[in-house]
């Protein structure tokens, strides 16, 4: 961990992160509305996997500074490439709760590269149980009010998705791959994911699907 330390503590002080952007398809309108933003350490890096970065600063209890770093250079990079869509930015609970990030620090910055809040989804990922309900509602309605909408992030993989999205009411909710991939082949999944519809009408939330990799 000493030799994961040294390098994280590397990028973090040198910036050496790289986003990259997944395209999000609207079928009906044939055509991209968005992207995910996706986060790589340095190539050869030994952190150069999400996975390894974020648990690696997860267990040296700087993932707060590392997600903020992350979005940054996003955000400007997205700025510079003149993107048309919205842009989907990966935040994890824990640290949309904290003060730093709830001062307007990120409206401040995006307005600052010449982008709106309004094409920013900010995407709950749940790696840990939340059950702080009521603090995660009063802060989306803070940044709501900024002009941010809402996802949450793989339906079905989480603790408490469900509860999750009936508490929060995010405007996006996406479903795990686990139950997208091979759906015409599964009648558990085909139903799994026509509930998810047919609840996601009744709260005027979108579906996004997972891991469509096929025709």
């Amino acid at each position: 961990m000493t030799e994961l330390k040294i390098e994280l503590e590397h990028i973090l002080s040198n910036r050496l992160l790289f986003p990259v952007f997944q395209p999000i398809v609207s079928i009906n309108q044939e055509k991209i509305i968005g992207y995910e933003a996706l986060i790589r350490g340095p190539e050869h890096s030994p952190l150069h996997s999400p996975i390894h970065l974020f648990d690696t600063a997860e267990h040296l209890n700087v993932q707060a500074e590392l997600e903020c770093l992350s979005r940054a250079i996003t955000i400007k990079r997205f700025a510079e490439f003149a993107i048309a869509g919205k842009l989907f930015i990966n935040v994890s609970p824990s640290v949309l709760l904290e003060p730093e990030f709830k001062d307007g620090e990120m409206l401040k910055f995006i307005t600052a590269v010449g982008l709106d809040p309004d094409a920013i989804i900010i995407e709950l990922t749940e790696h840990k149980p939340t059950d702080d309900y009521q603090a995660l509602r009063e802060a989306l309605i803070h940044y709501r009010a900024m002009g941010f909408e809402i996802a949450l992030d793989d339906l079905g993989a989480g603790y408490s998705g469900l509860r999750l999205w009936s508490e929060l009411r995010p405007e996006y909710v996406k479903i795990d791959k686990h139950f997208v991939q091979g759906l015409h082949e599964d009648k558990v999944k085909f139903n799994f994911v026509r509930s998810i519809q047919n609840m996601a009408e009744a709260m005027n939330c979108r579906v996004i699907a997972e891991g469509i990799e096929t025709i």
